[in-house]
């Protein structure tokens, strides 16, 4: 842990000037370009299945999905949430019952390709070549969406319920209200908590390495969730400003805005990971073992 924390023993400004040359030797901008593209196809399935899940928690799952819904536009802009929301209605109408049990399943097979393209700009990223079977890479990206999928519902449960848990404990074990105030402060922070895991994560069991020690959180997935922040408000800003894509290309400016965002969501992910591998490549080379 401390290896990693360390840079590998690269100063910050060196680590900067290697990562951003791997930035431009790895096309990381032009395979950002490619996530988004699988992005776009995984999101809708993606969301069907949470929309699925969510739907087991009986009355809370409508409380649950409206969360979804919001806490997506607090980073996603708002012409491309509106995108999102009217397809999601529309399919929603049109599935039927008895389709139930081969959506969810379809949906997760797709919603998994985009974790696939993850996988596959990650060794180009850290420098390793592919070895796992194709079955297992398949797995490995259904199942990192699976979890990705928990951790969303897991976050929206915190961030909804998390202040009624704390009034109730307070009242029922006798506490000031000093205890269901600092929960309800410290739920935005566990929320971020879940953030930085699915990041982790994807950087964990994504690329194909062998010898590694797991993090809760790394340079590389501190740096991807920060800047993913960043540039997803800046664009907020900047539409809200200057949205001249409806004038210009008319209904289609809204599936242009959502494929920007992807497209920078897909910029955050790779630099992140590209820190993460020059930090362990710099370790390594120095004998030490990350």
């Amino acid at each position: 842990m401390l290896e990693m924390w360390g840079l590998g023993g690269l100063k910050l400004n060196k680590l900067s000037s290697r990562v951003w040359t791997e930035i431009n030797e790895d096309a990381v901008f032009g395979r950002a370009a490619q996530l988004a593209y699988y992005f776009l196809l995984a999101l809708f399935p993606l969301l069907l299945f949470l929309m699925t899940l969510l739907g087991y928690f009986a009355a809370a799952g409508s409380q649950l999905r409206d969360s979804l819904i919001r806490y997506l536009s607090t980073v996603m802009p708002g012409t491309a949430l509106q995108l999102v929301q009217s397809t999601l209605e529309e399919v929603s109408k049109a599935r039927g019952g008895g389709k139930l049990s081969f959506g969810i399943l379809a949906a997760l097979w797709a919603a998994s390709n985009g974790m696939g393209a993850i996988s596959e700009t990650l060794n180009i990223a850290f420098d390793v070549k592919e070895r796992r079977p194709w079955w297992k890479v398949r797995l490995v990206s259904v199942g990192l969406t699976i979890s990705l999928a928990v951790l969303i519902v897991a976050a929206l449960v915190i961030v909804l319920y998390g202040g009624k848990l704390a009034d109730f404990t307070a009242a029922a074990s006798g506490f000031s209200n000093v205890f269901a105030i600092t929960w309800k402060i410290l739920q935005w922070p566990i929320a971020l908590g879940f953030l930085f895991t699915t990041f982790s994560m994807i950087y964990y069991f994504a690329p194909d390495l062998r010898i590694r020690k797991w993090r809760w959180i790394t340079p590389g997935s501190l740096t991807a969730v920060i800047l993913w922040l960043l540039i997803s408000f800046a664009l907020r800003i900047y539409l809200h400003f200057f949205n001249s894509y409806s004038a210009t290309y008319g209904s289609l400016g809204a599936l242009i805005i959502l494929m920007l965002w992807f497209y920078l969501t897909g910029v955050a992910i790779l630099v992140g990971g590209e820190v993460n591998a020059e930090i362990e490549k710099a370790a390594r080379s120095v004998g030490k073992a990350v």
